[in-house]
C-alpha cells in the first residue's frame, strides 16, 4: 500500500499542486514569479555559490530530460562502455557542483544576520527539499553503477506509465533504496515547487518582455543603507 502510495498515487498529487498553483499565483501575485534575488544584501558570496549550483543543475535537469525524451539514443551512446564512463562521470562532478554550490547558499544566509532576517519559511523548504534531491542522487550515483543505462531501462517506462495513467508500480518498487528515495524526493520537490521562489524557473526571464515596470521605492537614505 505504501508504494501505491508513493509511486502510484504521488506522482499525480504532485503535477495537480504545480499545475494548479502555478496558475493561481501567475495570475494573483505575478511579482512573485521570481527569485528574490538578495544580492543588496550580500553579494561577496553569492558567485561561490550561484554559479556552480545552477551550472550543476541544469545540466543535471536537462540530461534527466533527454533521457526522458530520447531513452533510445541514450541506449545507443552507452553501448560503448567509454562513452558510458564519460557520461556517468560528467554527471557525478554536476551533482558535486550542485551540492557544492547548494552548501554555499546555505552557509551565505546562515551566517548573515541581514539574510536571516529575510529568509522564509518557504526559503528552508526550498534548501531541504534541494538537500534530499541532491544527496540522494549522490548517493545513487556512488552506490548504484551505470545510472544512465539503467535509467532509461527502469525510471523511463515507469514515468512513461504515468503519463497514460496506468503506474507500473512494480517497477520501481524493487529498486534498492537509494533509487527510491531520489525519486520521492523528486516528487516531493516537484509538489513543492509553485509555492516557492524555484517557480521563476518556469517563466525567466520571458514575462519581463510584457509585464509593467516594478518600482523599488526607497524609503531610507541609500548611503546608510549601502553602508550599514
Amino acid at each position: 500500500m505504501l508504494d501505491v502510495i508513493l509511486f502510484g498515487a504521488f506522482p499525480y498529487v504532485a503535477v495537480v499542486l504545480f499545475v494548479g498553483v502555478s496558475i493561481q499565483r501567475y495570475r494573483r501575485e505575478p511579482f512573485t514569479y521570481s527569485s528574490l534575488s538578495t544580492q543588496f544584501l550580500e553579494s561577496r558570496n553569492l558567485f561561490w555559490g550561484s554559479v556552480p549550483f545552477h551550472v550543476g543543475v541544469l545540466v543535471l535537469f536537462f540530461g534527466h530530460l533527454l533521457g526522458f525524451m530520447f531513452p533510445r539514443q541514450v541506449m545507443l551512446w552507452n553501448a560503448m562502455p567509454a562513452r558510458l564512463f564519460i557520461l556517468e562521470v560528467s554527471a557525478l562532478i554536476c551533482g558535486i557542483l550542485t551540492i557544492v554550490g547548494l552548501v554555499g547558499l546555505i552557509l551565505r544566509r546562515a551566517r548573515s544576520a541581514r539574510l536571516r532576517v529575510n529568509t522564509s519559511v518557504n526559503d528552508i523548504l526550498v534548501y531541504i527539499a534541494l538537500l534530499c534531491s541532491i544527496i540522494t542522487g549522490l548517493w545513487v550515483a556512488l552506490s548504484l553503477r551505470w545510472g544512465s543505462a539503467w535509467y532509461t531501462h527502469t525510471i523511463v517506462p515507469y514515468l512513461q506509465s504515468l503519463i497514460v495513467m496506468q503506474p507500473d508500480i512494480q517497477r520501481v518498487a524493487e529498486l534498492p533504496l537509494a533509487a527510491r528515495l531520489h525519486i520521492i524526493s523528486a516528487f516531493a520537490l516537484f509538489s513543492l515547487f509553485s509555492f516557492t521562489r524555484l517557480v521563476h524557473i518556469i517563466v525567466a526571464p520571458v514575462p519581463y518582455l510584457w509585464r509593467p515596470t516594478q518600482l523599488v521605492i526607497w524609503n531610507r537614505d541609500r548611503k546608510t543603507t549601502s553602508g550599514a
